[in-house]
């Protein structure tokens, strides 16, 4: 059982007039709502606000994750196998920070919405529609390219006030950037292959 009866008082602070922090007084909120984990009071943005960002990140993610498997089961033709093995690659990486993303606002003490109703209409992207290879390619690439730009500007906004945050974005953003040099080099194959096949 945590005492209600913390000492609060360190012989540091006296000294640190022109300090940083006060350690006191940080002592002192740390031992307030306990149950609020690693969301302090002085938490510097709006936590309402973080978590509604992290939540569109969130039913991006998810999906991200359903488009990729949806193209990993109906990719067809002659190079569809490895096709289907990069989409199967993304699926699992978006799913990765889908999880990173939830966890976070959790932490912030928000309410990860995975709620399958609403995803679509929450997401930045789109789902897409296409058959072929080339479009489900360019659909996956046009999705990424998206939410390159959204992650960067994610990045921006929690800058150095949230690290913890800023640093998980980054993470996400190193991927995504990965994942549409790997698509464009894809399409541009798979366009290459199909004037090709036409002629």
């Amino acid at each position: 059982m945590i005492s209600k009866h913390l000492d609060t008082n360190s012989p540091r602070s006296a000294a640190a007039g022109d300090s940083l922090y006060n350690v006191d007084q940080i002592r002192r909120q740390a031992s307030k709502s306990l149950l609020e984990g690693a969301l302090t009071e002085n938490y510097p943005l709006d936590v309402e606000k973080a978590c509604a960002l992290l939540n569109e990140a969130l039913a991006t993610e998810i999906l991200c994750v359903l488009r990729y498997r949806h193209h990993q089961v109906i990719a067809k033709g002659i190079s569809s196998s490895d096709i289907a093995k990069e989409f199967a690659e993304h699926a699992a990486n978006e799913e990765e920070h889908m999880i990173m993303i939830a966890e976070r606002i959790n932490q912030l003490g928000g309410d990860p919405d995975m709620n399958p109703a609403t995803v679509a209409s929450r997401a930045v992207t789109e789902y897409g529609h296409g058959k072929d290879l080339v479009t489900l390619i360019r659909e996956d690439l046009v999705a990424e390219r998206i939410v390159i730009d959204v992650y960067r500007k994610l990045v921006g906004w929690f800058g150095l006030e949230d690290p913890t945050t800023r640093r998980m974005l980054e993470k996400i953003l190193k991927d995504e950037e990965e994942h549409a040099n790997e698509l464009a080099d894809l399409l541009v194959a798979n366009e290459d292959r199909q004037e090709r096949d036409a002629h």
